[in-house]
């Protein structure tokens, strides 16, 4: 079972998705050898990464080795389908994680998530992806990786907290599997590209909305949609950066 440790963090907006695959272990054994530490605040020259959101190595669970583990950041763009809704997401989000081993068990600790607003349509609303407090980013033959999401939900009147599924309640659970393979982009520093998608994932009602406001936008937004209704798809770039 994956060893899940979220780290929150302040002062950097929304926070949301990447999925790293465990096939990565050894492509990074053997191209990071010598790499900068992963605390460092930017990418190397050119990679256009931050790696100002990993969580430091003293936050790393007990008994975990800085010098196995990884730090991961991915820009993902894609398309939402949700409901009534069916929009691209041109601004790429980006997720960042650190994952390794303790005890040789699968480990992480999130980081951070941020995601620019989804415009719907003609509408003024808007729908901004945020980490919904679980995220299980080790891939197997079934899937990519798992990721609770919320979508923020804005708009004249709506008030603050409105949004599709809730962290505490019930967020929207994806589960992702491949739709392209990893390609390796670089080897120094390591960067691979990959594509994934869930397409079985149900949408909850709006949250935090208020009593009028709330039926009027499940109606707009032709909420809840049952599994099968509703896709979310990735073309994720990683950049990849050793502890030690």
């Amino acid at each position: 079972m994956t060893k899940n440790w979220n780290r929150r963090s302040s002062g950097r907006g929304a926070r949301t998705a990447r999925l790293a695959a465990t096939a990565l272990t050894a492509l990074l054994a053997v191209f990071t050898t010598g790499a900068t530490p992963a605390s460092a605040e930017t990418g190397p020259a050119g990679t256009g990464f931050d790696f100002g959101a990993c969580p430091a190595a003293d936050e790393l669970p007990a008994g975990a080795d800085p010098g196995t583990w990884r730090c991961e950041v991915m820009r993902a763009t894609g398309r939402l389908r949700v409901g009534g809704v069916d929009e691209p997401i041109d601004r790429p989000m980006t997720l960042t994680f650190a994952e390794g081993r303790v005890d040789g068990a699968y480990a992480q600790v999130f980081g951070e998530m941020s995601a620019e607003p989804i415009r719907v349509g003609g509408t003024p609303l808007t729908l901004t992806p945020r980490y919904g407090g679980y995220s299980d980013f080790e891939s197997d033959d079934v899937r990519r990786g798992e990721l609770d999401l919320t979508l923020a939900v804005g708009g004249p009147l709506l008030p603050r907290g409105c949004s599709i599924g809730a962290e505490d309640a019930e967020p929207i659970h994806l589960v992702l599997k491949d739709t392209r393979p990893t390609e390796v982009i670089s080897e120094d520093p390591l960067v691979v590209s990959f594509g994934a998608a869930d397409a079985e994932f149900a949408a909850p009602r709006t949250e935090g909305c208020g009593r009028l406001g709330g039926r009027l936008l499940d109606r707009v937004l032709d909420l809840p949609a049952p599994a099968g209704e509703n896709r979310l798809e990735f073309d994720a770039t990683v950049a990849i950066r050793p502890y030690a």
